[in-house]
């Protein structure tokens, strides 16, 4: 069954030395705004360290089966919707492919049943044999860091080279040279927001939910890598509200989680800052769930 409850919420995470989401078209460099020097981490990043997470917890079984994951090759899932709805002649022919027949909807309902990442984010799985489309009830916005981030070049080197060439350049030295980026220190808030009636057409229920959450507290603990060694989810705030609709505009929900410094200091830590939490007053049908912090 699918929730009942709209959700608004604020996630806050950090990361110390490391580049918490490295631009490919900069090099690697860790995301900025170019006018406010704030970090950027993109939405995109963030769903997949959901579905790294979710996939490992649930060993990648149905209904918890992970459709965007690496080396996955789309068509191939979508051609395993068709077989198991038991529409696999749809499966011949090029015209045929691109339509779906009548089994186009049943096929996506598949999807949506097997695949929690489909269910929850949505999907676009018309790229060759037709499962529709599917607009997801979670939506997560790109997380902004509270302060300037600093993007700090180190050069690195590794004791061996990779072919017999390079070693008869370097006449046995045998060193490899390279570049890492980091942020000494950055405190990054993201917005996400759950949606009752999207998930009325994907299925996406209770169970899903609290998975979700249980995700967003924990995805950093298995994402560890030399360039992302200390990422932490520090605060994980829950708005619930008692309908579909809603009681009150995601805004001025939101508005009620500030970060500030604690100091004029250069911020090297969480304990530099301070998270306040305003749950005085709030409106009528909404309900504060503080998972972390």
């Amino acid at each position: 069954m699918a929730i009942a409850n709209r959700y608004d919420f604020v996630l806050l995470f950090d990361v110390k030395d490391g580049n918490p989401n490295g631009d490919p078209d900069a090099g690697n460099l860790p995301r900025l705004d170019a006018e406010t020097g704030k970090g950027l981490v993109t939405d995109v990043c963030l769903k997949r360290k959901i579905r790294n997470y979710i996939g490992m917890l649930k060993n990648e079984t149905p209904p918890f089966e992970i459709y965007v994951k690496e080396k996955a090759i789309l068509n191939k899932t979508h051609e395993r919707a068709y077989i198991a709805i038991g529409a696999e002649d749809l499966l011949k022919g090029e015209d045929k492919k691109r339509k779906g027949g009548d089994k186009m909807n049943e096929a996506r309902q598949w999807m949506c049943a097997n695949f929690y990442d489909v269910r929850t984010f949505g999907a676009v799985m018309s790229t060759g044999v037709n499962c529709g489309q599917v607009r997801g009830p979670v939506q997560i916005t790109f997380a902004r860091s509270i302060d300037p981030i600093v993007s700090s070049e180190h050069s690195i080197t590794r004791m061996a080279v990779t072919t017999e060439k390079e070693a008869e350049n370097q006449s046995g030295d045998n060193r490899t040279m390279g570049r890492k980026f980091t942020v000494p220190y950055g405190l990054y808030m993201a917005h996400g927001f759950v949606s009752a009636h999207l998930a009325e057409q994907t299925g996406f229920g209770d169970d899903d939910m609290a998975l979700l959450l249980d995700a967003l507290t924990n995805m950093f603990e298995h994402d560890r890598s030399a360039s992302r060694g200390e990422m932490t989810t520090r605060g994980l705030y829950v708005f619930k509200h008692d309908s579909k609709l809603g009681s009150a505009q995601a805004h001025s929900l939101f508005d009620r989680i500030k970060v500030n410094r604690q100091s004029d200091s250069v911020a090297r830590d969480f304990s530099d800052y301070v998270v306040s939490v305003n749950e005085e007053g709030l409106p009528a049908g909404v309900s504060l769930l503080k998972m972390v912090g």
